[in-house]
């Protein structure tokens, strides 16, 4: 009864144990060794078509309206330093992207780099996060195109009957057939090819960015001919800056829909940091500079919250202007919308390739090279809530994907420098080479170790030695040698685990502190204290990193050769705080509504992805072993 007993208790463990180590098994970085069954997408895409991708998906209309509102209520004309801080804070952000997008360059952006760095349940969590932000993204940016182009073409009147919006008494629901027929638009488009989408791509974001150098020169004309407003440069103060930092931090969000398209680029090692970087660049150029117009045009505390930049070119008798500033408003919203639906489709694909949804997904078309039935799904799906749903009230869901992703792509980061994988999965086909590489490398092994062993015995017994009396302290020596050499195989994986150890309690540290800084219902002794708390374990944390050797594995680590994030550890230590306070200062309703969806994700994966995950039967073998393995399959195959 006891043996029984304690057979089934182990038994249970085995299978806990074996379900937590599914939880956070990891795949392996795509490289030559990977080889994808089907058609692959087409690597056709340059540094300006990905400059021209992330500049439209980042400048969306919020800009023509979100000066005016935070210069109003919080920064005054210290906008444009606002819009540099928020601008360095999303370039903490870049830099980790640049180097895990040159090191991984495969579709699937932070969910891939989640898998390969963390794991498959933190991957799968950021996969359905994403899903959530571009499909919520891109119905509600289609819902805001046709009140502008009703403002472009006079009055919502001058639109076609079949594009106003229309209400449906029994129901109560405001449907808005426009966005639905954009968003249907723009998925034929991205079906067409990704040339074609980003050639498409390319032109609205130019119409865009010529529509802000026309505000930027023709203002700085205006103001320099009347005359520049001059007010207190700080009205509201440093918090009053900070906070307005804090709000535009938003506008710089869609950079990374760069990294969606990395499969597709033709040199991904020097492309996609390429325009990573000149996208934040001239986003940050164009902000920063319309902001300074803006505010030199009219005083910030008149300056209209709902159309500030025409308000302020028709206070000075340039009522045409708001003409060319709606065209441009038009324009951001269009790009921004074809960069919302270009990475979904990818990240599907990457996700189905892994076996964690539905290989339906992962489909790639023999004509167009993209994959059109995700594509079509996600299309049909976002023009379905467009159409519908008036979706501005989960905007904030949006937010969190994206927040929750720049925090694990960092914590990847520090993984990679700190603690790279140091196995890879292979098919359960490949056991016979995995067991006879392993088995002729343990044999070489043993060789040389008896082969020490016997040249410092023979040091040891040389009879020069003997005669001048040295054998007795040779011993000695000889095992202090091995037991340096010993502690020298020990050091690496020591200091492995104590970098895993102080990465974690980074991470607690910076909830325990961001959750006592946003907590404003808790006494302030509670929050300060919980504060200081979570600030040591931080400090202490971060120091200890510093000071530890980063893992030379990391420069064999991925595709080598390609851009590296400067100042680790902390530079991601830095974007990691920035972001989880982000995300923290999100209000509880959102966090509602995410827990539910992160809830029916969970259900998903249990369901399907972790019993269809490619890792299921994978092994698991010591990088040293990989080309040596793929040599004897390719070897037995000819």
């Amino acid at each position: 009864m006891i043996v029984s007993m304690q057979d089934k208790g182990e038994a249970l463990l085995s299978k806990c144990s074996k379900g937590f180590k599914s939880l956070v098994r990891r795949k392996q970085v795509d490289s030559v060794h990977v080889r994808r069954e089907g058609h692959q997408l087409a690597r056709k895409l340059t540094a300006l078509d990905l400059t021209a991708i992330g500049v439209g998906t980042t400048i969306g209309a919020g800009v023509y309206v979100l000066v005016g509102t935070v210069a109003r209520e919080h920064t005054g004309p210290a906008l444009t330093v606002s819009f540099l801080i928020a601008g360095l804070a999303a370039a903490l952000s870049a830099f980790c992207y640049a180097e895990l997008a040159s090191r991984c360059p495969s579709a699937g952006s932070a969910y891939h780099y989640a898998y390969i760095c963390i794991g498959e349940s933190v991957a799968w969590l950021i996969g359905w996060s994403l899903i959530l932000e571009y499909t919520i993204g891109g119905a509600a940016i289609a819902r805001g195109i046709a009140p502008n182009i009703a403002l472009f073409l006079g009055g919502e009147g001058n639109l076609p009957a079949f594009l106003v919006r229309h209400t449906i008494p029994q129901l109560g629901v405001v449907v808005d057939p426009c966005a639905a027929i954009l968003v249907l638009i723009v998925t034929f488009l991205l079906c067409a090819g990704i040339k074609e989408s980003s050639l498409v791509q390319t032109i609205v974001t130019t119409v865009n960015v010529c529509a802000m150098l026309f505000i930027i020169v023709a203002g700085g004309y205006l103001a320099c001919k009347t005359g520049w407003v001059v007010c207190r440069f700080f009205p509201f103060g440093l918090n009053g800056m900070l906070a307005g930092s804090a709000i535009v931090f938003f506008s710089y969000i869609g950079f990374d829909a760069v990294t969606g398209a990395a499969e597709e680029t033709k040199r991904p090692l020097r492309d996609l940091p390429l325009g990573i970087g000149m996208t934040l660049t001239l986003c940050c150029i164009l902000y920063m500079l319309v902001s300074v117009v803006i505010v030199g045009l009219v005083p910030y505390y008149a300056l209209n919250p709902d159309t500030p930049i025409s308000s302020a070119f028709s206070a000075n008798g340039m009522q045409w202007a708001a003409y060319i500033v709606t065209a441009g408003a038009v324009t951001a919203l269009c790009a921004s919308l074809m960069g919302s639906l270009l990475p979904q489709p990818r990240l599907l694909m990457a996700m189905a390739r892994d076996g964690l949804l539905p290989a339906f997904f992962s489909d790639i078309s023999t004509s167009t090279q993209v994959p059109v039935k995700s594509t079509v799904t996600t299309g049909m799906l976002a023009a379905v809530l467009a159409f519908f749903m008036d979706v501005s009230e989960l905007s904030g869901m949006v937010s969190v994907g994206t927040l929750l992703a720049f925090t694990v792509v960092a914590i990847s980061i520090l993984i990679l420098r700190y603690a790279p994988p140091e196995e890879v999965p292979l098919p359960s086909s490949l056991q016979q080479f995995i067991d006879s590489v392993r088995k002729q490398l343990d044999d070489d092994g043993q060789l040389m170790e008896r082969k020490e062993f016997n040249d410092a015995d023979i040091v040891e017994q040389s009879p020069s030695q003997s005669e001048h009396g040295e054998a007795s302290i040779q011993y000695p020596l000889i095992e202090k040698q091995f037991c340096e050499g010993n502690q020298d195989k020990q050091n690496p994986r020591r200091r492995r685990n104590i970098a895993v150890w102080n990465i974690a309690l980074f991470c607690i540290g910076v909830l325990v502190l961001t959750s006592a800084a946003s907590a404003e219902y808790l006494p302030s002794l509670v929050r300060f204290s919980l504060g200081a708390v979570g600030a040591a374990i931080l400090l202490c944390s971060l120091v200890v990193l510093a000071c530890l050797n980063q893992d030379e594995a990391r420069h064999s680590f991925g595709h080598t050769g390609g851009f590296l994030c400067p100042f680790v550890p902390l530079l991601p230590a830095a974007c990691i705080l920035i972001n989880s306070y982000l995300l923290m200062s999100l209000g509880v309703g959102t966090w509602i509504r995410v827990s539910i969806w992160l809830i029916m994700g969970a259900l998903v994966y249990i369901s399907y992805g972790w019993r269809h995950s490619s890792l299921t039967n994978a092994v698991y073998v010591p990088m040293a072993y990989l080309d040596h393995i793929y040599h004897a399959s390719s070897s037995h195959q000819v």
